[in-house]
């Protein structure tokens, strides 16, 4: 349970977008299904959205630690969707990988979200700080509906996030000293990584999977959203 010393000293909740405050998973199965059936593809399409998030992953993770020049995070999710395509043998052209990708844009947010960061936004600024490039967090706004305080790419920061530039530029951008961010995501890397920047994490423990062994454990776990704002509120 957050204390009352540990709630006044946060003032703004920042979140992940992909996979913490919309639902991608269920979001580009329900996308790529009909695709893939009409490819003749006999897989299970979650599996293939899998296959496809976790591509995206390590990309994203290798352009982050060559820390060259920042690759957008469409393309990244391009070069991803084209890999997997071809891993599981399914003939493809470029414009069928961009309409795949598009529908990040069109992810809507878990159930218990809007009412749960709605209850937060009453005490704190809730704030974005995701890997998607600006147009396409600004197109999302349309289908999450949800009004946050401020929307961040970490194209601002020039690397993805884990990348401890990506933290530090969000606070600065904000307004605030790292210590005052309540980092919440979905992923255990992005808690991670905010934890290891110097800002406070929750885990929002969807999938009942352990945490893992690391010196940068979340300061808060709960299974959802809802339970997140019951806690800080």
């Amino acid at each position: 349970m957050a204390t009352a010393a540990f709630k006044a000293k946060i003032k703004v909740c920042m979140f992940d977008q992909y996979g913490t405050v919309v639902d991608m998973q269920k979001g580009l199965t329900e996308a790529v299904t009909p695709y893939l059936q009409q490819k003749g593809w006999s897989g299970r399409p979650d599996a293939f959205v899998t296959w496809w998030r976790r591509t995206h992953f390590e990309s994203s993770m290798i352009d982050a630690l060559l820390h060259r020049e920042h690759t957008s995070y469409r393309e990244i999710g391009q070069r991803a969707v084209a890999y997997t395509l071809e891993r599981a043998g399914i003939p493809h052209t470029t414009d069928e990988i961009r309409v795949l990708v598009a529908q990040i844009e069109r992810l809507t947010p878990f159930p218990d979200v809007p009412e749960a960061l709605a209850r937060l936004q009453t005490r704190y600024k809730i704030v974005v700080l995701s890997n998607g490039d600006p147009d396409m967090l600004e197109a999302a706004k349309a289908f999450h509906k949800i009004q946050f305080d401020a929307v961040i790419s970490v194209a601002a920061a020039n690397s993805f996030k884990p990348h401890v530039a990506t933290y530090t530029k969000a606070a600065e951008i904000v307004g605030v000293r790292m210590d005052e961010v309540l980092f919440v995501a979905n992923h255990a890397f992005d808690c991670i990584g905010a934890k290891a920047a110097g800002m406070h994490s929750a885990f929002i423990d969807r999938r009942q999977r352990p945490f893992g062994d690391t010196p940068h454990q979340p300061d808060i776990v709960v299974p959802d959203m809802k339970s997140l704002a019951d806690m800080m509120v």
